[in-house]
C-alpha cells in the first residue's frame, strides 16, 4: 500500500444551504439513504438537517474511517461530533483498482470528480461496498446519545455536500488518499500505455515552423489591485503538533504578495515602481536570517511569529526589532550597515574624508570621532554610518543602543540632520552639534 500525506483532509465551513438540497449527486444522496436507514430517530435527522442548514457545522476533518466536526446546538452549546465508516481491506482495495483501470472511462470520470454508477455497481458486486449501507455510519457524539442524535446528523448532511463536490472524499473514509489512488491507478495502467503504436500525423517541431497553427493568444491579465487573500486556517480541528497555523497564514499571505509582486513584473516588464526597493528584495538573494527581517517587518510585532524569526535568525527579539528598523529604512543595504563594521581604507577613506570636509563650513563642522565606517559626533546623540555604495545612513543613541534614524543620503551633513531632527528646533541643529547635550 502506497503511503502518502494526503490521510487527512480539513474543509472549511460551509455557508447555510439556504433552500438548495444537501446532495445533488447520486452518490450523495447514497451517503443519506444509509443516514435515514441507520437511524432509529427520524425526528433526530431532520434536527440535524435544519442545523446543516443554519451553518451550525464547523470545519469537517475526514480521516481514514472516520469524520469529525464541531456542531453549535441553537442554544450555542458546542458537541464534537464524529461518524466511522470502515475502511477496505488491501485485498478489496486491489479488487477495486483493478476494476477501475478496465475501462478508460473510470479514470476519467474519477478526475472529473464524477463517481462512475457501473464501477459502484461492478464492485459491488465483487465483494466491495463503497458507498454506505444500513447500519455502516457509525455516531459517536460528545452530547452522549449512543444512536445518531441532530448533531452527527449535521454532519452528514454536511459531508453530502462535500461529496457532491469530491467524490475522492469517500475514497478517503475507505482508506486511501486521492494521491494513493491515482498513483495505483497509473501503476495498474502503465502496461497499456507502454503497448507500442504506429506514429502517425506530422512531426510537430515541423508543424510548429511552419507557423499558422496556433490560435491567438489571451490578452494578458489585468494586475489586481491587492494581493490575494489566503483561505482562514481558524478551524474547529486542533492542529497537527508542530504546525502554527498562524505562522502558515502568514506565510501564505507572504506568498500572495511575492505571486503580484512577480505578476506585476511580468506585465509592465520592470519592478512595480516601490514595491521591490521598499522590500529590499532587488538587492540581492536573501540569506536565512535576512529574510526573518523581512518576514518580521510584515507581521504584528507582539505575535509570537515575531519570536520564531528571532530564534530562528539567531537573534533575541530585541535585536530583530532593532533589525526591522534598519530593514524598513533602507533593506538589506541598511540592514548591513546595522550589523556590519568594516575598515574605509584606500579610495573609499579619500572619499569618504573629502565628503565630511566639504560638507560644513569650518566653524560649523562638528568634532568626529571615527571608528571603522562609523562617525559619531562627540557631544550629541548622533552618528553618521558609512555605507559601501558611499551614502551615509543617519544614526542615534537611544539608551544604549544606537538606532536607525532615517533614510541614507550622499550628503553627511544631511544625514547627521536627519539623526538630530526631532531633537529640538532645526535651526539650532548647529549649536548643538558644536557645544554637545
Amino acid at each position: 500500500m502506497n503511503r502518502h500525506d494526503d490521510m487527512e483532509r480539513t474543509f472549511a465551513a460551509l455557508p447555510p444551504a439556504g433552500g438548495r438540497g444537501f446532495a445533488e449527486s447520486w452518490w450523495g444522496r447514497a451517503w443519506l439513504r444509509a443516514l435515514a436507514d441507520t437511524a432509529l430517530d427520524a425526528e433526530q435527522v431532520r434536527t440535524g438537517r435544519r442545523l446543516a442548514r443554519a451553518g451550525a457545522v464547523g470545519a469537517v476533518s475526514v480521516r481514514p474511517g472516520r469524520i469529525t466536526a464541531v456542531v453549535q446546538d441553537r442554544d450555542g452549546t458546542r458537541h464534537r461530533a464524529d461518524v466511522l465508516l470502515d475502511v477496505l481491506s488491501d485485498d478489496q482495495w486491489d479488487r477495486f483498482l483493478d476494476l477501475a483501470v478496465e475501462r478508460s472511462g473510470h479514470v476519467a470520470a474519477l478526475l472529473d470528480r464524477e463517481m462512475p454508477p457501473h464501477l459502484v455497481e461492478d464492485a459491488a458486486a465483487a465483494g466491495v461496498e463503497l458507498l454506505p449501507g444500513t447500519g455502516d455510519l457509525e455516531p459517536e457524539c460528545g452530547c452522549g446519545a449512543w444512536d445518531h442524535c441532530g448533531h452527527t446528523a449535521a454532519l452528514c448532511h454536511q459531508l453530502a455536500r462535500l461529496l457532491d463536490q469530491d467524490p475522492f472524499i469517500l475514497l478517503l473514509m475507505r482508506g486511501r488518499g486521492e494521491r494513493a489512488v491515482l498513483d495505483d491507478l497509473q501503476a495498474r495502467a502503465t502496461p497499456f500505455a507502454d503497448a507500442p503504436s504506429q506514429a502517425e500525423g506530422v512531426d510537430a517541431a515541423e508543424a510548429y515552423a511552419g507557423g499558422d497553427i496556433l490560435p491567438p493568444l489571451p490578452d494578458l491579465p489585468e494586475l489586481p489591485a491587492e494581493p490575494g487573500v489566503p483561505p482562514s486556517l481558524d478551524t474547529e480541528v486542533p492542529p497537527a503538533p508542530g504546525v502554527d497555523p498562524s505562522a502558515l497564514e502568514f506565510l501564505a499571505a507572504q506568498a500572495a504578495e511575492d505571486a503580484r509582486r512577480l505578476l506585476a513584473e511580468a506585465l509592465l516588464g520592470e519592478p512595480e515602481p516601490g514595491v521591490l526597493l521598499e522590500a529590499g528584495l532587488c538587492e540581492a538573494e536573501l540569506t536565512p536570517p535576512q529574510d526573518a527581517v523581512r518576514l518580521a517587518s510584515g507581521s504584528d510585532p507582539d505575535s509570537l511569529l515575531v519570536d520564531r524569526l528571532a530564534h530562528g535568525s539567531g537573534r533575541n527579539r530585541a535585536e530583530l526589532t532593532l533589525a526591522v528598523r534598519a530593514w524598513q529604512q533602507g533593506g538589506v543595504a541598511g540592514l548591513s550597515v546595522l550589523e556590519e563594521q568594516w575598515t574605509v581604507e584606500g579610495e573609499a577613506l579619500a572619499r569618504a574624508r573629502a565628503a565630511l570636509e566639504s560638507a560644513w563650513e569650518d566653524d560649523e563642522r562638528p568634532a568626529l570621532r571615527a571608528r571603522g565606517n562609523r562617525w559619531t559626533a562627540v557631544g550629541t546623540p548622533g552618528q553618521l554610518r558609512l555605507g559601501r555604495d558611499g551614502r551615509w545612513w543617519p544614526y542615534r543613541k537611544e539608551g544604549s543602543r544606537w538606532v536607525p534614524a532615517g533614510d541614507a543620503a550622499r550628503d553627511p551633513a544631511a544625514a547627521l540632520a536627519s539623526a538630530l531632527s526631532d531633537l529640538g528646533d532645526p535651526g539650532d541643529l548647529v549649536d548643538l552639534v558644536k557645544e554637545g547635550l
